[in-house]
This record gives C-alpha cells, structure tokens and sequence, in this order.
C-alpha cells in the first residue's frame, strides 16, 4: 500500500465514524411522544383490534405499528408489574386481549379501576405477542 492510499483510507474510516456517530446522536434524542396530549390516529374496539391481529398479523402491523390508538373495552384483569400499572382489556371469553402498561403518572389510577368496568385508554401500540400490547398509555375515562 502507497502512502496515498493508507491516507484516503483513514479519511474514509473517519467520515464513516462521524455519519454513524451522527446518525447515534439523532436517534438517541429523538424527542418523545406524550401520549396524553397527542390526539389518537385510531381509535377502535378492543375486540376489533383482537381480530385484526388474528386474523391477519402483517397487515394489522401495518394498520397499528407505532400508532397512537384509543381502545375502548372491559377490564379483565389489574396489576402492578415490576413497578407499573398494567391494565388488561377485552372480552374474557376470548382468546386475545390488549395489555396496557400505563405511563409513570397514569399508575396512581389502577387503584381506582375495577374488573369489567367500561374503559378507554389511549397508547402507542408495539405488537402483537398473543396480546396486543399498547405502551405509554393513558386513561382517557
């Protein structure tokens, strides 16, 4: 190797470094969402989003990924998990239902619900593993 080309491959290496370290540097402070104060994209049936994922997994990733989505269902089951509220809606007689972990400043509210009240929380949804899963949510009402 020319002394030229040792140079022209430091260069590179070190742009490279720099567009990745940039690139690190954006996505880690990307701002995040507040739920509470966004407006949903959807807002749908506990059950309709069930068989959404059911019936057709790919496209209901697609239809919900990333999406703030307001459900409205029945309260199947309350708890705290490692230090947060998680709330379970939809129908006891089905197989699936959606798993909400509520935010920080929402888990003083799961004291307050009770097993098959009425309610609409509002999250981001994250997938589907048997459940569908909402993060950051709200309690709407």
């Amino acid at each position: 190797m020319t002394r030229r080309t040792r140079i022209v491959m430091i260069i590179s290496i070190l742009i490279v470094m720099l567009v990745g370290a940039f690139v690190y540097y954006t996505l880690y402070n990307k701002p995040h969402i507040d739920v509470a104060k966004s407006s949903p994209n959807i807002s749908i049936a506990s059950n309709t989003i069930v068989n959404d994922f059911e019936e057709d997994e790919n496209r209901a990733n697609v239809k919900y990924l990333e999406q703030i989505i307001e459900v409205t269902g029945t309260i199947i089951e309350t708890s705290i998990t490692n230090g947060k509220g998680v709330v379970v809606i939809g129908a006891a007689d089905t197989f699936g239902s959606i798993m909400c972990h509520l935010s920080h400043e929402e888990n003083e509210k799961i004291w307050t619900l009770n097993k098959g009240q009425q309610i609409t929380i509002k999250g981001i949804c994250t997938g589907y593993l048997m459940d569908v899963i909402l993060v950051k949510c709200v309690i709407v009402d």
